[in-house]
């Protein structure tokens, strides 16, 4: 069988987060969709229905049963596709969940709740119930290690899982609100504090005396430091050294500078306006906590400071003293009052520098991304 993860017309919903990935490689909990469908259906071809010019990148489907990428599966979902027949629609409200063929037979689906996404900032939102459905998806086929003897433990053991492999040395794991999840190759270095729902993905490093509140992600192969609340990280991106983030989500590739600062709460305690590429204004997230969505290979001085539902785009170089606009554009590079465009063959040799430091290098098929959203979305 084959699965295409559709981003249903809601893709600029999650830009600039799906600028450079289809909704379904959007990382929440301790995976993306994409990972979640392969470990569920491990047997099928998991691919997706995306923005045109993500095709050459990221598997496109036209042949198969496809699925709203908004939605985290649960087993009743699964199910519901594995036995969805041809021709049939299966609709959750006004949501279509999923379409089989011509999808003309609408059917309702009726099982437990999955857990449905309509807009970026509420990835930060279901981040708790992500990591614990993602850790009962996978926790009784993997091996785990015991808790060190010099890890201070505060809630219930059971709710801790540490992979083999995974490194933790003098830190502090309070499970009492929820599960801690660290992954082989991971490493908790001393002095860490660091409370559930918590999930440190594969070879991710938090780095001495930081502090983190959950629900929080830090993805494959990212280095954090400082005090973090709520906060996901794709994958590759770094805050190394003190400064504050919360309610945030960061890209992949991105490097936050020492004592990067970020708002997650308005001085008059009002619900957080955030800019919406879909609708290409401010609206109303509903949301009194929000901080910091940054896209792809951004990056940030020391001292930079972002406002409450502050967005930044894709391949921006931002340093100097001051606040940055709510809405910095893709390729914008400067201070906050003096931006100027991003030149794309230097945003390209940048993020290239930052990329060989792990072995790692563009493909044709990523620049040529890059150089689409500089046409599209980059400051001119």
């Amino acid at each position: 069988m084959k699965i295409i993860l559709s981003d249903f017309e809601a893709h600029l919903r999650f830009a600039p987060l799906s600028l450079t990935r289809p909704i379904g490689d959007i990382r929440v909990g301790l995976f993306t969709n994409l990972e979640r469908w392969s470990i569920l259906l491990p047997d099928d071809h998991i691919g997706f229905q995306s923005e045109s010019y993500l095709r050459d990148e990221f598997e496109e489907l036209n042949d198969g049963k496809i699925v709203n990428a908004c939605i985290i599966p649960n087993e009743d979902f699964v199910a519901s596709i594995v036995y969805l027949e041809d021709n049939c629609r299966l609709m959750l409200g006004n949501n279509t969940m999923a379409i089989s063929g011509t999808g003309k037979n609408i059917i309702n689906y009726k099982g437990e709740m999955p857990i449905l996404i309509n807009n970026r900032w509420e990835l930060l939102s279901v981040n708790a119930a992500a990591i614990s459905n993602d850790i009962d998806l996978i926790k009784e086929s993997i091996s785990y290690q015991k808790i060190p003897k010099d890890v201070i433990v505060i809630g219930p053991k059971d709710s801790i899982y540490l992979e083999e492999g995974a490194i933790l040395s003098a830190c502090t794991l309070n499970s009492k609100e929820g599960p801690i999840y660290i992954s082989k190759g991971a490493e908790v270095m001393e002095g860490a504090l660091i409370r559930g729902p918590f999930a440190l993905c594969e070879n991710a490093v938090v780095k001495m005396g930081t502090k983190i509140y959950g629900a929080s992600t830090i993805g494959p192969f990212c280095k954090v430091g400082g005090e973090l609340s709520n906060v996901i990280f794709q994958s590759y991106s770094n805050k190394g050294h003190d400064g504050f983030l919360g309610n945030s989500y960061i890209g992949e590739w991105c490097n936050l500078g020492a004592d990067t600062n970020v708002s997650n709460l308005k001085n008059n305690y009002d619900s957080v306006r955030s800019y919406c590429y879909e609708k290409k204004e401010e609206v109303n997230t509903g949301l009194q906590f929000l901080g910091l969505f940054m896209g792809d290979h951004s990056k940030t001085g020391i001292n930079s400071m972002f406002n409450t539902g502050a967005v930044v785009g894709v391949s921006c170089n931002l340093y100097g003293a001051g606040f940055f606009p709510k809405h910095t554009l893709s390729f914008s590079w400067g201070e906050p009052n003096a931006l100027e465009p991003f030149r794309i063959e230097k945003s390209l040799e940048y993020a290239n520098k930052m990329m060989e430091r792990r072995s790692e290098k563009l493909s044709a098929e990523e620049e040529n991304i890059l150089v689409h959203l500089k046409d599209v979305y980059g400051l001119k």
